[in-house]
């Protein structure tokens, strides 16, 4: 073969690479992202938006939910409620509603902030698997057709959580996995993907005093040490599980040395370089943990604790080896995720509403979610921050921000908005 034919055929390999991680980049399959860890593939995204700038298009949404979309091949899928039923909608790129599917009578929201519809879809490409707080688990084509239903609670228990359900599903080992962390017996449970069926269920209860057992955090699949391992937060708890089974591999203790009660936790764990930065203690504590080992890891793998930091409901947001913790009041601590040390500390500016979003890192910028519809984006490097703008979209948003194809999607309590600069 000649030598420029070589290097025709080079260059259409490496262009056709990069097609396919380009594609996979406009997907966001899950809550955080295509990453799972709410960081977004390099591309420009708008900085200046309002609900009535730079808005290519927003739909009224059919009821209240809370949680996140999922994209897959240029088709939106969102939950949450319709006339008093669980459901999905699909949408295509240009807003136009390509399906619906309702599920039977969905459970409120008991919180000004929650709903029956605050766990978020996944999808593997496939098919979309949907939660909802009434116990409803279902699994459907990306055309919209049921594949299976069946109701957790129905089938294991009342859910025993003071508030509304808000851990998302995760897929690992081939199975779609949820964690139950409440009151009394909680577990983690995998399900068949093909028809819904248990391919096991793990026993996670833990001796704590009231209400800190329960957990919203939802599990996060990482590779440990060479192994796909599910890493699951709650009862005062980080422990690492195996994908094939549900078995413990390792615990860290020592969150709550003093049993406190009401130690429920909300924020998930943000994890960089096989560190896990953890928030609990409502707002008031942080901690490190490298993550991996066997058995009992608090003396060996625990790096750092501090009672200076934290945060309630943000999920914290990690990249080479950093960690960005936003608190639900708007303080950011930009640290060394092995260290737990800041290289600075500052806030957004102040307002009276809080953060129940998480916020998601597009190259150096943070784009946050205020649950005043308030969307904060900040340029975030190692020597501070800079407020690029706040956009005020006029309605509540607890949902985390979507980044798709150089355009963002931002679910409110109303209406569903894509944003960008040109169509």
């Amino acid at each position: 073969m000649k030598l420029n034919s070589i290097i025709f055929l080079i260059a259409i390999l490496i262009a056709a690479h990069c097609n396919v991680n380009n594609s996979n980049a406009d997907n966001w399959p899950q809550w955080r992202g295509p990453t799972g860890d709410s960081v977004v593939a390099p591309g420009a995204y708008p900085t200046e938006f309002s609900k009535d700038e730079n808005v290519l298009w927003k739909i009224k949404l059919p009821g209240l939910g809370s949680s996140t979309p999922v994209v897959w091949d240029k088709k939106i899928y969102v939950t949450g409620g319709d006339n008093g039923n669980d459901s999905v909608q699909s949408y295509d790129w240009n807003g136009k509603l390509n399906w619906k599917t309702n599920f039977g009578p969905e459970r409120p929201g008991k919180h000004k902030n929650g709903s029956g519809s605050n766990s978020s879809p996944i999808t593997d490409g496939k098919n979309l698997y949907v939660y909802f707080k009434s116990g409803t688990v279902a699994s459907l084509t990306l055309d919209g057709k049921l594949n299976w239903k069946l109701n957790l609670q129905e089938k294991f228990g009342e859910d025993t959580l003071w508030w509304d359900l808000g851990t998302s599903p995760v897929l690992a080992g081939g199975n779609l996995v949820i964690a139950v962390m409440q009151e009394g017996e909680s577990y983690i449970v995998a399900l068949n993907l093909e028809d819904g069926s248990v391919n096991w269920k793990a026993d996670r209860t833990f001796p704590v005093q009231k209400e800190s057992g329960q957990s919203y955090t939802t599990p996060i699949v990482t590779e440990i040490d060479g192994q796909e391992t599910i890493v699951i937060w709650g009862a005062d708890r980080l422990s690492g599980h195996h994908p094939k089974d549900g078995k413990l591999i390792w615990k860290c203790e020592g969150f709550n040395p003093e049993d406190n009660p009401m130690w429920r936790v909300i924020a998930s764990p943000g994890v960089t370089n096989g560190i896990a930065v953890v928030p609990y203690g409502r707002t008031k504590f942080c901690a490190g943990v490298k993550l991996g080992g066997s058995g009992d890891i608090t003396s060996t793998r625990r790096l750092w604790e501090r009672n200076d930091l934290g945060a309630d409901c943000p999920t914290p947001v990690g990249r080479d080896g950093k960690m960005i913790v936003l608190s639900d009041k708007g303080q950011l601590n930009y640290l060394n995720a092995e260290t737990g040390k800041d290289f600075w500390q500052d806030a957004i500016p102040r307002a009276r509403a809080k953060y129940y979003s998480s916020p998601i890192l597009a190259g150096d910028l943070l784009y946050c979610a205020r649950e005043d519809g308030v969307v904060a984006v900040i340029k975030i490097d190692e020597n501070g921050m800079e407020v690029v703008s706040q956009n005020d979209m006029g309605e509540k948003i607890a949902a985390t921000p979507v980044f798709s194809s150089g355009r963002i999607l931002l679910r409110g309590a109303d209406h569903l908005y894509c944003i960008g600069t040109d169509n």
